[in-house]
């Protein structure tokens, strides 16, 4: 590992515990020629994901645009940014673990419906009627009597 400060690549680890609650390793290190100290993480390399959008087009997997969403959705909520952050790395730990190479955009909105769901409201009718393109007052009303049944 190259030292970010002087660029050697003499340094060595001196310290280790995992991190993100074990989903990483959180490393202190330490450069033998400068004697600065700089933290690494490392990460499990996951398989490159592939989206399968409502037209049928493909791309890559990009979490940025979950949290987006759902950072919309919970605007001006009382939902903390720790509380985005831990919903999108629940919908993301359900997308990984099914260990596939495709997955839809419909199956992702799903799940992140699902955990707006529970944490609010509000939250989940503005990602809904996004989500599912609600067209008129009465598609957005069947949603709301969904929700209070």
């Amino acid at each position: 590992m190259k030292c970010p400060y002087c660029g050697k690549d003499n340094t060595r680890v001196i310290d280790s515990r995992p991190a993100d609650e074990g989903g990483s390793i959180r490393r202190r290190r330490e450069c033998d020629e400068c004697h600065k100290r700089f933290t690494t993480y490392e990460k499990v390399e996951t398989i490159p994901l592939i989206v399968i959008k409502k037209d049928n087009n493909r791309e890559t997997y990009d979490r940025s645009k979950i949290e987006g969403g759902v950072f919309r959705a919970c605007h001006k909520r009382p939902i903390s940014a720790a509380q985005v952050e831990r919903m999108v790395d629940e919908v993301e730990s359900c997308i990984f673990s099914r260990e596939e190479r495709e997955i839809s955009s419909r199956k992702i909105g799903e799940l992140v419906m699902e955990k707006l769901k529970d944490v609010d409201s509000v939250a989940y009718v503005r990602f809904a009627s996004v989500y599912r393109e609600f067209k008129d007052v009465n598609t957005f009303m069947d949603e709301l009597k969904k929700i209070l049944e």
